[in-house]
């Protein structure tokens, strides 16, 4: 693999695009240093910032004084990678995972080894393995991953490729585009976003060429020469243009795929995209009948399902399985 990782100037922080609205306070990164909530998380970069402002509007009465008052998710970012997050008051600093896959191995081990140092992980994808029913995927919003490449390449001109063309370009048998040599990136290893486009393109980890390089996933401005092509979140992409969360578009565009457009008329994602996708908040299976588990995520009447209006100004759509807990599996 071409690992590819630079440090870059600048990301282009511009008026809000795509009629999405005004531009926002971005959202904090983890909990105040020393403030412990009953549910910790971890995982996926994608919903990293939509579960933060959830944890900001999910109030319970978590002290049992009557007062419904009480922050009740702690969720910590999937970046910097190889730093450590402190979950618990007593003990459990855990390296911090990168990715919908690393925080949903976090969580097994948290379970496998009753540290009680983890509650949930973020995922941006469904289940890899279904040997075993042990975890919980519970959606709770949507998203849709589109294709991203500089606005100032030639890529950009017209961008619409098809499944094949993508399946094309990532096994490395399609080089150019628009007379512009391609230099296809993917997120890091463990990230749900990666997992899901291979699959949607039909290539396994097994067939990715030579020619494929690495990134953050959704950070724009590693997207720096002309041939750069990456998958990227439409939500993410939504809500850093409207600097709802720190803007890391840089110069990236979103094309379409298959002649589908990842926005709607007014800026906002389009449910009905092509490679649209459910994501996850991934919970023990044998912890759906614990208070706090049951009140903040399981069920249509789970209060992430009643934040609508938080899950829409992060970029996400809603859904109408919200709180359903049919889905699981290992891994």
């Amino acid at each position: 693999m071409n690992v590819k990782s630079r440090a870059r100037l600048g990301a282009v922080v511009g008026t809000a695009v795509l009629g999405v609205g005004v531009l926002a306070t971005p959202a904090l990164a983890d909990p105040p240093a020393g403030e412990y909530r009953v549910l910790a998380g971890v995982g996926s970069d994608t919903t990293q910032d939509v579960v933060n402002g959830l944890g900001d509007v999910v109030l319970r009465d978590v002290d049992g004084d009557g007062q419904v008052d009480d922050k009740v998710i702690a969720s910590y970012n999937a970046t910097p990678a190889g730093s450590t997050v402190k979950t618990r008051a007593n003990g459990c600093t855990i390296n911090r995972p990168d990715g919908s896959s690393a925080g949903i191995d976090a969580l097994r081990n948290a379970v496998d080894n009753s540290t009680g140092c983890l509650d949930f992980a973020r995922s941006s994808r469904g289940p890899a393995d279904t040997s075993t029913q042990d975890l919980t995927w519970i959606p709770f919003a949507k998203d849709a991953v589109s294709i991203a490449v500089r606005d100032d390449s030639a890529l950009a001109n017209g961008l619409n490729l098809t499944t094949a063309q993508l399946r094309a370009i990532y096994t490395c048998s399609l080089t150019s585009l628009n007379n512009v040599a391609l230099t296809p990136l993917l997120p890091q290893a463990s990230s749900g976003t990666r997992t899901f486009f291979l699959g949607r393109i039909g290539v396994t980890e097994a067939q990715v060429g030579g020619c494929v390089g690495t990134m953050q996933e959704h950070n724009g401005v590693e997207l720096d020469t002309a041939g750069d092509i990456a998958p990227y979140s439409v939500a993410q992409y939504i809500a850093q243009v409207t600097q709802t969360v720190t803007d890391r578009h840089g110069a990236t565009v979103l094309g379409q795929i298959d002649s589908s457009d990842p926005f709607t008329a007014d800026g906002e994602l389009n449910s009905g995209f092509v490679y649209s996708r459910d994501v996850y908040n991934v919970v023990p299976s044998s912890k759906l009948t614990d208070a706090v588990i049951d009140d903040v995520f399981t069920g249509s009447d789970a209060k992430v399902c009643a934040a609508t209006a938080t899950i829409k100004k992060y970029g996400f759509g809603t859904v109408t399985n919200c709180g359903d807990t049919t889905l699981k599996g290992e891994r």
